[in-house]
Formats: C-alpha cells, structure tokens, sequence
C-alpha cells in the first residue's frame, strides 16, 4: 500500500458517497481523515443540512458494522452499553451487549442526553473498550464516532463537556449548502417523499477492513520533519497562552494533529508531510477545545477568530 494507492481509493470512497450526498465536499475529507487515523468526529449544524445522511453514506460505503444511537433525554448508559441479564436456563448472568458494540456508530443529537449518559462514551472513544460490572470488552480497532448535534436548539439539550470534546478529532460546522449545490440536491431528491435508503441509492461498501488496516500502516510511517512537529507544538501552546483563551488545547491534541496530518498528505497522494496539511486541520482539530475567557465571550470574540490569529503569528516552517 502506497499513498498514491490511498489516494486513489479515497477517491473511490468520495465518488460513492456523491451518488447520495451534494456537496459537503470537506465534511468528507474530515470524515476520510478520521476515519484513517482513528479518530471520531463531531458535525455541527442546523436540521436539513445532511448531517445524518452524509454519516449513513459514509458508513455505507464501508464494509464495516454500523450502529445507530438517538440520543434522547431519558437515555440510560446501560441503553448505550448494554447490560448483564441474569438467564434462568443457564443459571449465570450473560452480557445482552448495547449499540455501541459495532465499528462505526453514529451518536445522533448526542447533546440532547444527560452527562451520566454521554460519560458512557468516554472510555470508549479514547480506549476503545468498555467495563461492564468490572470486565472489559474490546470495541475493535474500527471503532469510530460519528457524532452530530444542533447548535440553535437549546431546550432539553446538555453541552458536551470538555473532556469528551477532547477525545474527538474534528468538530466540522455544516454551512448551507450554495445555491447550485441546493439546486442540484432538488433534483437528486424532490421527487421523493422520504429520504431513500443508501442502497436505493446505489451506495455500495468500497473499502473493507483488511484494507483499512493497510491503509493506516501505510500513513503511519510516513516521516514528518522536526520542523513540522515544533509547528504542531507551538500552536497548541499558542491556544494555551492567548489572552483570550481560559482553557487551551491538550497534549493529545497534537498528538491527534500528527496523526491527521499524516493522513491528510497521503490523501493527496504524498508520501511527506507539508505545513498546509496541519494548517487545513488547525480550525477542525481545534475549535472545540477552547474555553474562551468571559471578557473575550463578551466581545464577541469566537474560537475560530483565536485560531486565525494563531495561524498568522505562529511562523509556519519553509
């Protein structure tokens, strides 16, 4: 496995998931790029946008296990998890397992459940396994998180707190899409009453496990110069000591950026890493894990705004 033939089946993958989704054309490589190097991502955006089908697609288009939670106030960890039931013809207690047992799971609305609910993810995203009364259960290496939510609504949902916000990769914002764009998804779907299933669509799986696998062996070794890696450190520290920022980002945030990094060249069929791959991830990779300070709130200052500035002080290596 080469980065040029990573290239060529991410294209495979893109080309799968246009038959079904418009646009969103960096939603995509966000998803690609998480997806090889293990991490989980977070879509943000408004109802309608395609955030929920754009996840099934992608899903689809991967011969892995899918599932699904919708999360809903009432939503118990042990719904998320699964739960030891006693059995009365085998008289011992066996493990009926929840909808996170699977490779790639969507967390639909996942602020709309209680923080005891949503901590039921923690060490799944960062460990990959579960605990269940005391005994651990591997999730696999294909575990991933694709998560969604809605920033306009704000009744009966929670804020996902930092700590769980640090174990995703990316946190994605769902613009609309452009006018032609919108245009084209009229004449994709306004026929239809409901929103067809990814196979009535001829969304089909194009990458499987084992190829998965290559595909990440292949992008860990690629070599990233130490110039790159005192970039990669010196914006995370940057967050850290902004006059506008209370909390910056984490060690492994950079370590995540590495990683991401790392994929995003061999996407672009390269087998190095240049400053603009951690640039394009910089805003994605860093935008949910900072805490602004209330006088910075106060002035309308965003995370986005911090990040920019980052960018242009924070001298980038030739």
């Amino acid at each position: 496995m080469t980065p040029s033939d990573i290239q060529q089946a991410s294209e495979t993958l893109r080309a799968n998931i246009g038959t079904m989704i418009v646009g969103q054309d960096d939603a995509v490589d966000l998803l690609l790029i998480s997806l090889l190097s293990e991490g989980h991502i977070l879509f943000e955006g408004v109802p309608g946008v395609a955030k929920t089908l754009l996840a099934q697609a992608f899903s689809a288009s991967l011969d892995l296990r899918f599932g699904r939670i919708q999360f809903t106030p009432d939503l118990m960890p042990g719904d998320v998890l699964g739960t030891n039931i006693y059995r009365f013809e085998t008289n011992e207690f066996a493990l009926t397992k929840g909808p996170i047992f699977t490779d790639l799971l969507l967390a639909d609305e996942v602020n709309r459940t209680p923080p005891k609910t949503q901590a039921a993810l923690l060490q799944a995203m960062h460990e990959r396994e579960v605990t269940i009364d005391g005994k651990a259960y591997s999730l696999g290496s294909g575990f991933m998180v694709i998560a969604t939510q809605n920033p306009i609504e704000q009744q009966g949902t929670y804020p996902l707190p930092e700590a769980q916000l640090d174990r995703f990769l990316f946190q994605h914002i769902l613009e609309y899409p452009s006018r032609e764009e919108e245009r084209r998804i009229l004449g994709l779907h306004g026929h239809r009453a409901t929103m067809p299933s990814v196979a009535d669509m001829g969304v089909k799986p194009v990458l499987d496990m084992a190829g998965l696998d290559a595909m990440r062996a292949c992008i860990a070794k690629l070599p990233m110069a130490d110039e790159l890696l005192d970039y990669i450190v010196d914006l995370v520290r940057g967050t850290r000591e902004h006059a506008s920022v209370r909390v910056g980002a984490s060690p492994r945030c950079g370590t995540m950026i590495a990683r991401a990094a790392r994929a995003s060249a061999a996407l672009d069929g390269r087998d190095y890493v240049i400053p603009d791959d951690i640039k394009r991830l910089a805003l994605p990779a860093l935008r949910h894990r900072l805490v602004l300070s209330p006088a910075a709130e106060i002035e309308g200052i965003k995370a986005g705004d911090v990040i920019q500035q980052l960018l242009e002080q924070v001298k980038a290596p030739r």
